[in-house]
Parts: structure tokens; sequence; C-alpha cells
């Protein structure tokens, strides 16, 4: 008889709109937001991001009773920056941010997602800038994502979690802690997607032990190695390798997820908080139907690892 992994107490548990392969606001490819939240739910999970902004209703009323009927809160909101592009890029990005992050309080959320812009287009593939910044872009970008962080934080309340992705600059280990060495822990924080940063070439256990206390949000997510394989050696962007299934189910690829969640849930209790972690299993686009046998699959495996 095998004994139940012990409870994480720390750990809320979460889905988002990328795990029903939403990456727009509206696209014909994609599942409607009403199914996105009926399934959701019906999937076992409490909480969830906004995704692209537009996809869910962007009224704070009509938001709050979609969700709240579901029995359903929202963690975050998502943001893409380029922000390694200095103050010229400032108020187109905040334009962006500032919407995101109202609808993001005003649904009750406490973290702003922040994405770095892509080097290369992640569909074609075609190269928009150098893959590899300037000392002067870096340190642009550690200024301008510090006042992102204190503008969203005095504003309306939200922590900003950077998010290190594929096709970006912030993505393998030396530019993740480059980034985190260059930047303020009272402004900026990180959130580790455990997938990205497999892709990338990273170990999330060793990131969340060695600079756990910039760890603020996490997404699970995991990746096929034969395929990581294919896509390196042929150099796919990111929107290829998805369509192609670098992406994939847990627990059927790496990292593990069980110590990583255990070192969260470590963490977490070290610093006396919760930690989000949520689901993100990157694959648009896909047909309608398979998103939810696949998150009810995700949510069974992950509370077989101690997340209730």
């Amino acid at each position: 008889m095998t004994s139940s992994p012990p409870a994480l107490t720390r750990i809320r548990i979460g889905s988002a709109p990328d795990s029903w392969g939403v990456w727009f606001p509206d696209d014909p490819l994609q599942t409607g937001w009403e199914r996105f939240l009926d399934e959701v739910a019906d999937a076992g999970y409490a909480w969830i991001e906004l995704g692209p902004y537009g996809y869910l209703p962007t009224d704070p009323a009509r938001l709050r009773e979609e969700t709240g009927r579901r029995g359903l809160r929202v963690s975050a909101g998502t943001v893409f920056t380029g922000l390694h592009h200095g103050p010229a890029v400032w108020d187109d990005t905040w334009a962006h941010v500032s919407r995101v992050a109202e609808l993001a309080q005003a649904a009750g959320a406490g973290h702003l997602v922040v994405i770095p812009s892509f080097w290369r287009d992640d569909k074609t593939g075609a190269v928009l800038e150098d893959r590899v910044l300037t000392a002067d872009q870096w340190r642009e970008l550690a200024r301008q994502t510090e006042r992102l962080g204190r503008e969203v934080r005095d504003r309306y309340g939200l922590r900003i979690v950077v998010h290190p992705h594929a096709d970006t600059h912030v993505d393998t280990p030396g530019n993740v802690a480059r980034f985190l060495d260059a930047t303020d822990p009272d402004l900026v924080s990180l959130c580790l997607d455990t997938g990205h940063y497999a892709y990338c070439g990273g170990d999330s256990v060793a990131l969340l032990k060695e600079f756990g206390e910039r760890i603020g949000y996490l997404h699970l997510k995991q990746v096929d190695p034969r395929i990581l394989a294919e896509v390196v050696a042929e150099e796919l962007p990111f929107g290829p390798a998805v369509a192609r299934g670098v992406m994939c189910e847990p627990p059927g690829g790496v990292p593990a997820l069980e110590p990583v969640l255990a070192a969260a849930q470590e963490l977490g209790a070290a610093r006396d908080v919760e930690l989000f972690a949520i689901v993100e299993q990157d694959m648009y686009p896909c047909p309608p139907d398979r998103p939810l046998p696949i998150a009810r699959r995700t949510r069974d495996y992950l509370r077989s690892c101690g997340a209730r």
C-alpha cells in the first residue's frame, strides 16, 4: 500500500486559457471563452489567469459575474513588453499594461505576468532583432522593468512577475541570472515556467534553490525531450515547435513536477507565503474537444503529487 504524498499546503493550483489553446483575443481556431470557463471549472480548478486581453470579458462586473458563478478566481493578468528598447517604448507599453492591470486588479488578482518580447516571429521565424542584447539594452531592460514594477505596484497594487520565455532575451539560465542580478528584488520577481525553462536548458529545482527569494509565481509545464531535440536541431521558432507538440501533457515530459512542487512548497513555508502554480500546456492550435480531458487528467495527477 502506497502512502499519500505530503499535502502541498503552500501551493495554489490553477489553469489558464493557454491550456485550452488560446493565444489571441479572438481567433476562429480557439475555444470560446464561455466554454473555457465552463470546462476549467469542470476540470477541478479554482484559479485562472486572464489570458490575452480581450479574450475574457473586459467589463469588470461581467468578468466577476462569469467567474464567480463558476466558482473561479483570477490569479493574474499577462502582458508582453519590449522594455530593452528603453524610454522610447514606455508610453505604448504603459497604455497596454495599464488596461490589463486595471482589469486584473478589479478581478481580485495580485499578480501581473510580464513576458519579454520575442526576438523572432513566433509563427514565421522571421528574425525581428538580434537574439543577444547589448550591454546598454540589458541596462534598459533592468531599469524599465523596475519602473514597470513600481508603477504597477503603486497604481494597482499588483506584483509583476517576469516570465522567462523561449525566443526572448530572458531565456537561458545565464540570461535569467543576469536579469535577476540586475533588478531590484523589491520591485521585480520571477514567474518560473518549468516548461520554458527546460526548453531553454534550465533546471527548475536548481533555480528555486538558488533564487528562491526571487520566485513569486509558477507556471507548470513539461516539454517532450524527443521533440525538443528536433526543435533545437532544426532551429524551429516557438510557434511551430508548439504545433509539433513540444509542450506535452504531464507526467510524460520534463522536468518532473514532483520535485519542483516539493521545492516550491519548501520555499513557500520558509517565506510564509502561498505560491500560485498555474498549469499552462501550450497547444495552439488544437481541436476544441482536446483540452478538457487533458485538464482533468492533469488535475488528477497534481492531486497525486499532493496539490489539493
